[in-house]
């Protein structure tokens, strides 16, 4: 089965213009029942987290950060699904999530903090103002892991499938199209399937692993991988915040009901680059890039909501809150410190270890060694 025979869930044309297709009627109703706040919500979000984004990129440009991995292109795909989620869901987002991240509580400040050596995790994924949110991970795929695990647990203590869609919870794991070449993704949905886990695997295919294109790491649709595992799968097309939040609220209504696992691949396109530390001019040509670009998801949003009748004021108002969240940001960061050095002995456990507590101490007592009396007292020593 090639890329052309995956139906494509999408409720909006390139121009905006509302334009369901077969795959998207069963998701309509949905979408009818946003009212117009909720509509405008997504367009704020998205707004918000490309300024949010841009800032944090500058940034890192300016010697602030020590690396930042942009999100300009994936909006859509992010906003609608974080907006799909219940808030006894829990979300394990990759490290691009950053609107994900933001809709949950977490404040980018603590994405900031990870990204420039200040915080070892960014932020504390127990507290409930993050949202049950974890935090950000590095190494592919393990997240996916980390989900099913929780979610087996959610399945064991009768945390789903109880029919009470006000306690019943799910979880939703973020990961790339990169990342989906891993083992791990694939031991998760092994179990995932076996133990019917209420989860959702969120696949952001923005086509590019670093400079490996996705048609080089896999001969068939990515979203075929999760129904090999028999674990059933949409394609919507993630520049299209609408379909996006359609078809994630459904696959998590599903999850927490008792269904199993879901699968989403969202077909979308990172337009920067992969991170700051990377130069997409020398594996990709400006066409791909340009081409993408006539896609953008909220140029997209903003016609469909001025064909709804938004005023200017709305946007005017949306781009003011975005560049003043940008300017927060930027503050904020040149005012962070260097954590202490007892920091790195901090959180290794989740309860006290006394190994732990005999290093620090150790540490504490060398570093008081180099202070202004113990430095005196070695050199009348030397004399």
């Amino acid at each position: 089965m090639t890329d052309a025979d995956i139906p494509v869930v999408r409720v909006l044309d390139a121009d905006g213009s509302y334009a369901p297709n077969a795959a998207a009627e069963q998701y309509l109703p949905l979408i009818d029942a946003l009212p117009d706040s909720e509509l405008e919500q997504l367009y704020r979000d998205m707004v918000a987290i490309r300024a949010i984004d841009t800032q944090a990129t500058n940034l890192q440009r300016q010697g602030q950060l020590a690396l930042w991995p942009p999100s300009r292109g994936q909006e859509a795909a992010q906003v609608g699904s974080a907006r799909a989620a219940r808030p006894q869901d829990t979300i394990f987002p990759s490290y691009r999530e950053h609107a994900v991240t933001r809709i949950r509580g977490v404040d980018p400040v603590d994405i900031i903090k990870l990204m420039r050596g200040t915080s070892n995790g960014g932020w504390d994924p127990t507290d409930p103002r993050n949202g049950n949110t974890r935090i950000y991970t590095l190494v592919l795929g393990s997240q996916t892991l980390h989900a099913t695990g929780l979610a087996m647990g959610l399945v064991f203590d009768g945390k789903c499938g109880t029919g009470d869609p006000d306690r019943d919870e799910a979880v939703m794991v973020y990961y790339g199209d990169g990342a989906s070449s891993q083992g791990d993704v694939h031991e998760a949905m092994v179990f995932a399937a076996s133990y019917r886990t209420p989860e959702v695997f969120f696949l952001q295919n923005n086509h590019w692993a670093i400079s490996v294109p996705v048609s080089t790491q896999s001969r068939v649709p990515l979203v075929q991988r999760g129904i090999g595992y028999g674990i059933p799968s949409v394609r919507v097309d993630g520049n299209d915040v609408l379909a996006s939040y359609a078809v994630t609220r459904r696959a998590l209504d599903e999850a927490r009901a008792g269904d199993g696992p879901r699968a989403i691949e969202a077909v979308t396109y990172r337009m920067g680059a992969h991170t700051t530390s990377d130069d997409p001019t020398k594996y990709r040509g400006s066409a791909e890039e340009q081409e993408w670009a006539q896609r953008d998801p909220i140029a997209r949003m903003r016609a469909y909501l001025e064909n709804r009748g938004a005023g200017e004021s709305f946007f005017a108002d949306a781009e003011a809150e975005a560049a003043d969240a940008a300017e927060d940001l930027r503050v904020r960061t040149l005012e962070l410190v260097a954590p202490g050095h007892d920091a790195i002995f901090d959180n290794v456990y989740s309860d006290p270890h006394p190994l732990l507590a005999e290093q620090k101490a150790w540490h504490q007592q060398y570093e008081a060694s180099f202070s202004s009396g113990a430095a005196a007292g070695r050199q009348e020593e030397i004399r």
